[in-house]
């Protein structure tokens, strides 16, 4: 018998709609292939230490500012896991903090990820092809040094997907 191609995925979720759609691929994933699914979500720590050396932000500023986002972390990760959970599926759940682009590969390294999922944005038809086929930077860092696979989801019925899987 030949094993799944996708046992282990870690999916990059920072609370937009377009990770949100990589979250409810990974379910579906999770619920047709029996995969085990991890949501990670990282606290851009660095990125704080940056502005805060360049004096962009105070140290009592900065310290707000991730304690906030922390917060918003773990609201997101619970929504994740909730609408899991409306599936029937079971996935884990971690907030990160560091670079986002080397947390997710970290994670993925620790978990034995086969598959990395990162949200893609669905780019309207006023949008020419090169603009939609942007990646943000650090989608770009993931892609670039991930030591598994690597799928932008782009799914445009997605949430509709999801309703009737």
């Amino acid at each position: 018998m030949i094993k799944s191609l996708f046992q282990n995925v870690v999916v990059a979720y920072n609370g937009s709609k377009s990770s949100l759609s990589a979250v409810m691929y990974a379910v579906l994933m999770a619920k047709c292939y029996k995969c085990h699914v991890k949501v990670v979500y990282v606290v851009d720590s660095a990125t704080i230490r940056q502005l805060m050396l360049t004096k962009f932000v105070i140290k009592d500023e900065a310290a707000s500012f991730e304690e906030n986002l922390e917060a918003d972390g773990r609201r997101n990760l619970d929504f994740a896991a909730g609408l899991a959970k409306s599936k029937g599926i079971k996935i884990d759940t971690e907030l990160r903090r560091g670079a986002v682009w080397s947390e997710i590969i970290k994670a993925a390294d620790e978990l034995n990820a086969d598959l990395i999922l990162l949200g893609g944005t669905t780019g309207g038809s006023q949008l020419s092809s090169q603009s939609r086929d942007v990646v943000s930077a650090q989608d770009s860092e993931i892609i670039g040094s991930a030591h598994c696979s690597v799928m932008v989801v782009r799914q445009p019925y997605i949430e509709q997907l999801f309703k009737i899987g």
